[in-house]
């Protein structure tokens, strides 16, 4: 394909991205003021879920084909992207700030699951038996934030938004869940078209195949998270946005890469990476304690990360370059 043809490409997943994050957003943060739930929750799962579907498809794809380093590039580098470039962006177009309660949970969880996750890495091979084992934990993830979500259903915040919706509203959730279900449909054709477009620019100028599952994979397939996260953040739906980014972590981590290995075992060494890339995954993650603390989310904060995953981005392409493809 010409240029011309994957910059038009590209041009239609960002519409496709916008426009099914509002419907995302919009829909989930009326489905959690009906059904009495927490913001958060709907974030970390309905919401973060759907984002992952595009990392999901891509990583058991590209295991089944032999390429693995697309496949664990591709889960590594959105969760490196998620941090370091979306919770940045978010910060920048509005700052962010949630509940303490809630963060100090769900950060912490998160820390646990990406280090659990680099361990099972030690051995050079992600098994079949590790990925039932993150399946088995992403389901227990869930089942935990319902049920702290239940136990919190009376925070101020939730009372505050529960009165916004008139009777009329709460009638049904029809209509809020074809917006989810719209808004998901959306992000992913625009998270394909984006990829599609993005990783084809990068094979003309000679990047190798497991630095563009690191960057311009891991991004393409992250945008439905930027497009989600900084919608909500314009919306003032913090919950949603921060959540959809832990969420969308862990989903990537016990989901995608549990149902990926679950399928297709990947060997490590096969795949072209080191133990450096899942360190960085790490210490992007171990970032997010001073947000823990302060559980604000201002511009100096989001200038660190995104210039922590601009190094990361600038790093991976210039090793690339180095060696031969």
């Amino acid at each position: 394909m010409t240029l011309f043809s994957n910059l038009i490409l590209v041009a239609l997943g960002l519409l496709g991205l916008y426009f099914g994050g509002e419907l995302l957003v919009t829909g989930a943060s009326r489905i959690a003021r009906r059904l009495g739930l927490s913001s958060l929750l709907i974030g970390l799962t309905i919401v973060a879920v759907g984002t992952s579907t595009p990392e999901l498809f891509v990583s058991i794809w590209s295991a089944l084909r032999g390429a693995s380093g697309i496949s664990l590039g591709n889960v590594i580098g959105s969760n490196i992207a998620n941090i370091g470039l979306i919770l940045g962006l978010t910060g920048i177009v509005a700052t962010v700030t949630v509940h303490r309660n809630l963060v100090r949970r769900e950060v912490p969880i998160l820390i646990f699951v990406t280090i659990f996750t680099t361990l099972l890495m030690l051995d050079g091979e992600l098994s079949r038996l590790d990925g039932i084992l993150l399946l088995m934990g992403f389901i227990g993830f869930n089942g935990v934030f319902y049920w702290l979500s239940r136990r919190d259903v009376d925070d101020q915040a939730d009372e505050n938004l529960a009165e916004e919706e008139t009777e009329d509203d709460v009638s049904s959730l029809w209509q809020p869940a074809f917006q989810v279900v719209g808004g998901i449909v959306l992000l992913l054709i625009g998270a394909n078209l984006m990829v599609e477009g993005a990783a084809n620019m990068a094979r003309a100028v000679g990047v190798s195949e497991t630095v563009i599952g690191l960057t311009m994979v891991a991004f393409g397939t992250s945008l439905p998270e930027l497009a989600t996260s900084m919608t909500a953040a314009v919306k003032k739906e913090a919950d949603i946005a921060i959540g959809n980014i832990i969420g969308s972590n862990v989903a990537n981590l016990l989901l995608v890469l549990g149902a990926t290995t679950a399928i297709q075992p990947i060997n490590i060494s096969g795949a072209s990476l080191t133990l450096l890339e899942p360190l960085v995954m790490i210490g992007f993650t171990v970032m997010l304690v001073p947000f823990v603390r302060n559980r604000v989310l201002a511009t100096r904060e989001s200038a660190m990360f995104l210039g922590a995953y601009l190094a990361f981005v600038i790093y991976s392409f210039l090793v690339s370059m180095a060696m031969p493809t």
